[in-house]
């Protein structure tokens, strides 16, 4: 993809913790796949390697999109909002983008005032990151 233009991290209002939402969205369909957050370091990574990087809140450490599960998500283009406050990034997503193995993250709805699931599993989260029974 390309180094980091150091001007880039000026223009993003990160929070109080140094972080900022980012919304991975399918390059071609436009399908909206997940949200997480990043941080200075993790952009930077995803800008120089072109394969989405995050921050894992709970582990506190970088996370590469797919590093376990094989799930990668390639850079297409890297976006911010007229805010500075949240980030788009249209990847180009291999398999499915949720640990609970659909395709997105937003697969339940609101449907007659109750949450109703809308999209079953496509893969079984306990192959994708390697659990036992």
């Amino acid at each position: 993809m390309g180094a980091l233009d150091p001007t880039l991290l000026d223009e993003i209002k990160f929070d109080a913790d140094g972080l900022v939402p980012a919304i991975a969205q399918q390059f071609d369909s436009g399908e909206v796949l997940m949200m997480a957050w990043m941080n200075a370091e993790s952009i930077a990574e995803t800008l120089r390697s072109g394969r989405v990087c995050y921050w894992s809140r709970s582990r506190q450490s970088l996370w590469r999109k797919g590093e376990t599960s094989g799930q990668v998500q390639a850079l297409k283009e890297l976006r911010l909002d007229c805010d500075g406050d949240t980030i788009l990034l249209h990847v180009d997503q291999t398999g499915v983008a949720c640990h609970t193995g659909r395709r997105n993250c937003f697969f339940r709805a609101v449907r007659g005032g109750e949450l109703v699931t809308i999209a079953e599993a496509e893969a079984d989260p306990k192959k994708l990151y390697g659990e036992k029974d």
